[in-house]
């Protein structure tokens, strides 16, 4: 995937990031007290993601993470407890994307030499993949349709469609036959 970095000083975040996070971090906690598949729950989730939460979508708690206003989720999808999704290079996961618990999506990094500089670069998830329990994804990888990461693996490059990947660092080991796929 083709990405433009982002670099973002955390000492210069202005009053209204710094009031966007606390806001943010205020939901997550309420989310992650709150009774799953509820009333309260649901708004919780709509008041957390905004318009950017499809329809048939459902996301277990415990949910952790940051700049989740850069996060926008599709239609039918379904992400198992424990996802810590650090989104301040923003994260798109599309349309019937199964995501396992304990996942890591990290769109940033911290510069070696000031850890307060953070390079940041987004993370594409399309139609249809499948990413295993315990799964870390880097920033600026796209995850190809329908494919699906195995259990545990670090995801370093991007993954094309149809292709199982594994490992640490992942690589693809199979290839799905697109024509199984509706």
């Amino acid at each position: 995937m083709e990405c433009n970095e982002i670099i973002v000083d955390m000492r210069e975040l202005s009053a209204e990031d710094r009031e966007k996070g606390r806001k943010i971090t205020e939901l997550l906690f309420k989310l992650n007290h709150t009774m799953p598949m509820s009333a309260e729950y649901n708004a919780v989730l709509k008041e957390l993601f905004g318009d950017n939460i499809g329809t048939g979508t459902y996301i277990a708690a415990p949910l952790n993470g940051a700049a989740l206003d850069k996060v926008k989720i599709g239609n039918n999808v379904f992400i198992n407890s424990n996802l810590l999704a650090m989104a301040r290079g923003g994260i798109t996961i599309e349309d019937d994307v199964q995501i396992a618990g304990n996942v890591s999506l990290l769109t940033n990094n911290h510069d070696p030499y000031d850890r307060m500089i953070l390079p940041c670069k987004p993370i594409l998830i399309k139609k249809g993949a499948w990413i295993g329990a315990n799964v870390v994804v880097l920033r600026g990888i796209s995850i190809g349709k329908h494919a699906i990461v195995g259990a545990g693996s670090v995801v370093t490059k991007d993954v094309p469609d149809y292709a199982v990947v594994v490992g640490n660092p992942a690589k693809v080991v199979k290839m799905l036959d697109p024509e199984k796929f509706d």
